[in-house]
């Protein structure tokens, strides 16, 4: 079976909203979720800002109960998969047995983990909490969403760094399309915001360190990037088969109409200058969706910040593209909301489905100096309307994996 496959809900728990719309209407507005770290005490390192989620209450969500039993990241899927099946109005659509979960983390439960070691090391054996392992393990955000929405098809997870979202998206959608379910909630989910995961970020130099201008430090393409900046959050769709999404009324947001993978081969966390594994990437979706790249009305770009991440991309852009690439644009909305690791996927694909709906292409702020090396549209700090047909969002992770999606406006 090769069965078309439609986005039907979109969830999202982000630095700048706790659900899609509010999410959505800030990007549009260019507003900045990037601030000081609150979670803990940063004043001796050297990046002390993040792209935190403020004002989650989880308990509008989980049972007081089990919030013991899961790590943030867990929580931030539950809330985005409510946000998602809400809005799909999935509810009793499905039999349990046709409908699934593919939700992944890029690390999983960090804060769990860095929480429950202090205590083993203060205390001694025998005081870390039962529920330890189970808040940890990456799968779980997928296996909560199932147990809570009683979904008993295809129950998986995915963890390939800052490509997990799109990954989970893709191989959601690939399931549907095989015909082992008729419907999925994919994305990713991520909550590292703490101490050990800004440590290690550092010690990486991959996080900007632009401390005293925090809304301003996250800077895609700008000549002046000098890191990423650490996020958290979660981006979640509810995928369905055309003909059953069509069946049961439901409204229908874009198709999906490709998917690729790649691997660089290159290098543990660095991406080779000239693209290569982005090119092979980018150009696998296009043949999944038989598409040419002057099919392509937009594209949301990995764009981390970072002064090699970007210019790789551009340079894979450009082989791509070629002179149909002016025509182009191309924005990172990384900008305001920093890098959400295995959640970017989720939400940046979410963003290009919105792009398609209401044919607005949110922008990339702090963009001040052009870099000659990345001399493309990037839709600078304003807002675009546009009429759009066809977008591409891409991610690319660490150890070299690279994921990216198309969608299509929908037509039936």
């Amino acid at each position: 079976m090769n069965r078309r496959v439609v986005v039907t809900g979109i969830g999202m728990i982000t630095p700048v909203g706790l659900d899609t719309e509010t999410t959505w209407a800030a990007l549009l507005r260019g507003e900045n979720g990037v601030g000081p770290i609150t979670k803990f005490d940063a004043t001796d390192y050297g990046a002390r800002i993040a792209g935190e989620v403020r004002g989650f209450d989880p308990l509008q969500f989980v049972e007081k109960r089990d919030l013991k039993k899961m790590d943030l990241h867990v929580q931030y899927a539950i809330a985005a998969a409510r946000n998602a099946w809400e809005m799909a109005d999935v509810e009793g659509a499905y039999e349990p047995e046709r409908i699934g979960t593919l939700i992944g983390s890029g690390i999983g439960g960090l804060n769990i983990m860095q929480k429950f070691h202090a205590v083993q090391i203060k205390r001694g054996a025998g005081k870390v909490s039962p529920f330890f392992i189970p808040g940890l393990i990456v799968n779980l955000a997928s296996g909560w969403v199932s147990i809570i929405h009683n979904l008993k098809g295809p129950n998986s997870a995915v963890c390939t760094a800052c490509s997990t979202g799109n990954h989970a998206l893709g191989d959601a959608y690939r399931i549907i399309q095989r015909g082992e379910a008729d419907a999925m909630v994919a994305g990713g989910s991520e909550g590292v915001v703490c101490s050990l995961a800004v440590d290690g970020f550092a010690a990486m130099r991959a996080l900007s360190t632009r401390n005293d201008e925090p809304e301003r430090a996250s800077r895609p393409f700008d000549a002046d990037r000098d890191g990423f900046i650490l996020g958290e959050g979660a981006g979640l769709m509810v995928l369905e088969a055309e003909e059953t999404a069509l069946a049961r009324g439901a409204t229908i947001m874009a198709e999906v109409a490709g998917y690729g993978m790649s691997s660089d081969a290159f290098h543990l966390s660095a991406p080779p200058e000239d693209g290569d594994g982005a090119i092979r990437v980018m150009q696998a979706t296009l043949a999944d969706a038989g598409l040419t790249p002057e099919d392509i009305d937009y594209v949301n770009a990995h764009g981390t910040s970072t002064p090699v991440g970007d210019k790789a991309e551009v340079n894979a852009l450009k082989a791509v593209f070629g002179d149909h690439l002016p025509n182009v644009p191309v924005s990172s909305t990384k900008s305001m909301m920093g890098h959400l690791l295995g959640a970017a996927g989720g939400v940046e694909s979410g963003i290009t489905v919105l792009a398609l709906r209401d044919g607005k292409i949110p922008p990339t702020m702090n963009y001040e100096t052009p870099d000659p090396e990345c001399d493309i549209d990037v839709v600078p700090n304003e807002v675009r309307d546009a009429d759009l047909d066809v977008a591409l969002t891409n991610s690319f992770g660490f150890g070299g994996t690279n994921a990216a999606l198309a969608f299509r406006r929908y037509r039936a």
